[in-house]
C-alpha cells in the first residue's frame, strides 16, 4: 500500500458516511464525503496538499479557493505552493467591498479553481465563468474528490479541465481495504 493508499483510507475512514442524503445536485445518495471532516483535520489537510500541489498546472499565478470548502484547501496550497490565493463566493457580498473574490485583482491573471468536492461540477463552472468576467483566465479545476457524477464532462463543456486527488471510487475501495490490491 503507497503513502497515497494510506491518505484515501484515512479520508475514506474519516469522511465516509452512510444513510440518505440529498446532494447539491438534487440528486440523492446513499454514500456521503463529508469533506469537513477531512477540511479540518491539520493532518490530512497538510497531506492533501502535499499530494495536490505537484497537480498544480506550471502556468498557474493563482489559487481560487470556492466558497465553502474550497478556501481550507485553496490555502494549505498556497501554503505548500507559495502561491498567492483568492476566495470566491457564491454570490457577491451586498455590502463593504462587495468583492465576489476576495484577496487580490484577478484581471489577466492565470487563476486556478479549488474545490473540494465536484459532483455535478456546477458551481465549479458558475465561479470559473465569474472569474472569467472579472478577467481571469481559467482553464483547470483541482479538486480533491471527483464523485463521478458528470462533473468532469460538465467542465470539459465549458473549457475547463477536471484534475482530482481521488474519485469517488478510489474512496470506495479505500473504505473496503481493497486499495493497493
Amino acid at each position: 500500500m503507497t503513502d497515497k493508499d494510506k491518505l484515501a483510507s484515512a479520508i475514506a475512514s474519516v469522511a465516509t458516511l452512510h444513510g440518505e442524503f440529498t446532494l447539491r445536485s438534487g440528486a440523492v445518495s446513499s454514500e456521503y464525503f463529508d469533506k469537513y471532516r477531512f477540511e479540518s483535520d491539520p493532518v490530512l489537510l497538510r497531506a492533501i496538499a502535499e499530494y495536490l500541489a505537484p497537480m498544480i498546472p506550471r502556468q498557474t499565478q493563482v489559487l481560487a479557493g470556492l466558497e465553502l470548502g474550497g478556501v481550507p484547501i485553496a490555502t494549505a496550497l498556497a501554503l505548500r505552493s507559495g502561491l498567492r490565493t483568492v476566495f470566491v463566493r457564491k454570490r457577491a457580498k451586498e455590502y463593504g467591498t462587495r468583492q465576489l473574490a476576495e484577496g487580490l485583482d484577478v484581471r489577466g491573471l492565470r487563476v486556478l479553481v479549488i474545490e473540494d468536492v465536484v459532483t455535478s461540477g456546477g458551481q465549479v463552472v458558475a465561479s470559473a465563468n465569474d472569474l472569467r468576467a472579472l478577467g481571469a483566465t481559467v482553464t483547470d479545476t483541482l479538486c480533491v474528490i471527483d464523485r463521478e457524477s458528470g462533473g468532469s464532462a460538465a467542465l470539459a463543456s465549458a473549457g475547463i479541465a477536471l484534475r482530482s486527488l481521488f474519485t469517488k471510487t478510489d474512496l470506495t475501495l479505500a473504505a473496503s481495504g481493497s486499495v493497493g490490491s
